[in-house]
């Protein structure tokens, strides 16, 4: 099992499997349902190796992992013990009506949120094959993609059926003969070619043909197929039912006649007032909503744009899929998501500034995954793992998100399908009646604005690479519990300055060609190029180690900091020659006294790599070692060259 040490270790610190009352996952989260969640060591959790973060909303317990969480999931449930086809069914309801909505829209459609993105991006890919006239819409490639893409959404309320049963307890195959019912051929033919007996509500935005009654009661026939409020609705009155009858019921026959009764019972009520009334009410706020961005599509870009990366951190995003599900169903478009769509792109280029600027190799080696992760839809990575943690950047993707949603604004941009984020939200923006429009041209301007701009403000502007230095401070007084500055004699205390030994050029150090000190084997640091043959000493110490050929020295600072400079790449084989040191072992050193003279550009003649790393070689006894993000280095300037945190 690849993922056994990291499932054991959130399985330790979430309290247990006692403790878990149900458990799903979406693109990037183990979604879990705790019974106690106080019983959780969320920090402790937080720092293991391979979580990204972790998250208490709507009622669940959400451990970010990243794009590999179907892996870690399945790989949980077999070490676990768990039951995954049991209901996710709480004890403890969430708190609080916003609380309580999320987590039955998370709920219902977590479950099926990777095959509607799959299905989206079949659909997506369809019409820009048919926009560039690259398939023939007769051919049987054409009919098979097609079903293919528009199978579930066609069939969609069965799906919602079966997650929507689950989520409220009731028998999941109840739900989807709901939802089988509601998309019936024979009903949705009942209204084609056939002439109404009579209009309820004529001349409103509820306007209701009549084509057959039950009872003498008018049956209000809607077109269900890819709709989503109704089957919900229906599902969760239909757990009620299941419940109230199996309480009714002798158990002798309870097998048989609760289903019978149930599905009797539930879904005539369906068709004659829950699908209708719902589909009214999704209607209703579809056409308020996009009566509000066409009033102004500038103000609503921006600020659904702006907001769109605290909606996904709070999991408030799912609030929101519904609305848009229904939208494409009754409008054929949606504008609720669209602003919000620009935001993986943002984030992908204030990722990608802090990749190229930071010296940090942890956030390095983070950084560039998150940022593939982004640039393809999956935010969480980039998100929990890099941005939310420096708030500059975190600003910056807001405030491209929003410039993003003002130019959709202003191409009164709609999206017509559901389907992937990213790079693979353009064929979203394809208009499947006349193909390319303003809707595809917003887009695509609005996220490459929103990538340059991510990009060209972290790197120029919202992110240092001293950023981190402060980071770490905040998180040291923090564990201190002390409220003195870094620059008091506490923080003194704890930040160990060496200035540069060398003058010359920075490289990282995994640039070096010598696998012990670019893997940082042998401690952190940094490397320079010299462009003199002059070592000078970093601090106040002692020298504790001369090389007989004198190509290396370190030094012992008088606060503990062991420094090794190593001059050159394998120059032991000179023998000493081209070197000549000012101190010896035992000396005491003063801070920028001149402790060895090298001949630059001899041993560059005689073959020999001049690149000089600085390591500290007892980095694990520091909290981190912070590297300059300076390109040049100075002695004489007392330029820092590495800041070492206690």
């Amino acid at each position: 099992m690849e993922f056994q040490e990291l499932n054991q270790n959130i399985l330790d610190n979430i309290g247990g499997k006692d403790n878990i009352n149900g458990l799903t996952h979406c693109i990037t989260r183990l979604r879990f349902k705790l019974k106690d969640e106080s019983k959780a060591n969320t920090e402790v959790l937080k720092n293991v190796s391979g979580v990204v973060t972790v998250v208490q909303s709507g009622g669940q317990y959400q451990v970010v992992i990243g794009n590999h969480v179907g892996e870690v999931y399945k790989e949980f449930v077999e070490q676990a013990g768990l039951q995954t086809d049991s209901n996710d069914q709480s004890e403890d309801k969430p708190k609080g009506l916003l609380n309580n909505f999320i987590d039955v829209i998370s709920g219902v459609f977590t479950p099926v949120i990777s095959v509607l993105m799959a299905s989206g991006m079949i659909k997506g890919l369809l019409a820009i094959l048919s926009a560039f006239s690259l398939i023939d819409p007769a051919s049987g490639l054409y009919l098979i993609l097609n079903a293919t893409g528009d199978g579930l959404f066609y069939f969609f309320p069965l799906f919602l059926g079966y997650t929507a049963s689950k989520k409220f307890g009731g028998k999941p195959f109840i739900g989807m003969a709901i939802g089988a019912a509601l998309v019936y051929p024979t009903i949705a033919a009942a209204t084609v070619d056939v002439e109404p007996l009579y209009i309820l509500f004529s001349g409103t935005a509820i306007e209701s043909p009549v084509y057959v009654t039950l009872f003498g009661i008018p049956v209000i026939l809607m077109s269900y197929t890819s709709s989503v409020i109704p089957v919900i609705a229906a599902a969760y009155m239909a757990a009620k039912v299941e419940k109230t009858l199996e309480r009714m019921i002798p158990r002798a026959i309870r097998s048989f006649f609760v289903t019978f009764a149930t599905l009797l019972i539930t879904v005539p009520v369906t068709f004659l007032l829950v699908g209708p009334i719902t589909t009214w009410v999704g209607l209703l706020i579809g056409q308020g909503l996009s009566s509000a961005y066409e009033f102004s599509p500038v103000i609503a870009g921006t600020i659904i744009g702006g907001f769109w990366q605290v909606f996904i951190m709070f999991g408030l995003h799912w609030g929101f899929v519904p609305i848009a599900l229904n939208n494409y169903a009754t409008l054929g478009f949606d504008v609720v998501m669209m602003a919000g769509l620009a935001t993986p792109l943002a984030m992908a280029g204030v990722t990608l500034a802090i990749f190229f600027k930071t010296k940090d190799k942890k956030l390095k080696e983070i950084s560039f995954p998150a940022f593939m992760s982004a640039l393809f839809g999956i935010t969480e990575p980039a998100l929990y793992g890099v941005t939310l943690a420096r708030k500059k950047a975190f600003y910056t993707t807001s405030v491209a998100t929003a410039v993003a949603g003002f130019i959709m604004g202003l191409f009164r941009t709609r999206v017509y399908i559901n389907g992937g984020t990213g790079i693979f939200a353009i064929p979203r923006f394809i208009n499947p009646e006349i193909g390319f429009d303003n809707s595809v041209i917003g887009f695509t301007i609005a996220s490459a604005v929103a990538f340059v701009l991510g990009f060209m403000i972290t790197y120029f502007y919202a992110y240092k690479v001293s950023d981190d230095q402060n980071m770490a401070t905040e998180k040291l007084d923090k564990q201190l519990g002390k409220e003195e500055s870094i620059n008091g004699e506490l923080g003194q205390n704890m930040f160990y300055d060496l200035i540069t030994p060398i003058n010359g050029v920075i490289v990282p150090l995994n640039e070096v060609e010598d696998e012990a000190f670019s893997s940082g084997l042998l401690g952190k640091g940094i490397a320079i190029i010299p462009e003199e043959g002059k070592v000078y000493a970093p601090a106040d110490g002692v020298v504790t180690t001369l090389f007989p050929t004198k190509h290396a020295i370190g030094i012992t600072t008088t606060d503990g900091v062991e420094v090794l400079i190593h001059v050159g790449m394998d120059t032991v084989n000179l023998e000493g020659r081209y070197f000549d040191s000012k101190v010896k072992q035992g000396d005491e050193v003063k801070k920028g006294e001149l402790i060895l003279l090298f001949d630059k550009d001899a041993i560059v003649k005689e073959g020999y790599p001049i690149i000089t790393p600085v390591i500290i070689s007892n980095t694990n006894q520091y909290m981190d070692i912070v590297q300059t993000d300076k390109t040049d280095v100075d002695s004489k300037t007392n330029d820092t060259l590495l800041t070492v945190i206690a």
